[in-house]
């Protein structure tokens, strides 16, 4: 995992993401960030790390656009405007979080043999907090 901060976007795999909705037409930025919680809420057993780590920049993307989210300013983040998006999107981004943050996770079991594990769960806390209160 080419990881460097806690951020949600302070990874290669989610920089990549962000690329990857650069790259993506206007129209289909929602359908991505859709897919990639989507994947993780649909993940019952063993949960990959790129895949977890995907779908809490997606998490990020969506809150930032929730009352009282903060707004995506992270040079790895898209460079691209995120178009409004659907607010049904806001309930399966706290289902990806909770399955990101629950056994077996690989993203988890990664932050927390790190040593950095409380402060990266209090920032996936804070993304939950913002989108289950504008559900």
């Amino acid at each position: 995992m080419g990881t460097w901060d806690i951020g949600h976007f302070d990874s290669d795999t989610a920089a990549d993401f962000a690329g990857d909705l650069d790259d993506a037409p206007r129209g289909k930025r929602a359908e991505l960030i859709r897919d990639a919680l989507t994947v993780v809420v649909g993940t019952t057993d063993y949960l990959d790390s790129d895949e977890a780590v995907v779908a809490v920049a997606a998490a990020a993307l969506v809150a930032a656009q929730c009352p009282g989210g903060e707004p995506v300013t992270t040079p790895y983040g898209p460079d691209e405007p995120v178009p409004d998006l659907p607010s049904e999107l806001r309930g399966l981004a706290v289902q990806a979080l909770d399955r990101v943050v629950t056994e077996p996770s690989e993203l988890l079991e990664l932050w927390s043999e790190g040593g950095h594990g409380e402060p990266w769960e209090e920032g996936i806390g804070r993304l939950r907090a913002v989108l289950a209160a504008a559900g």
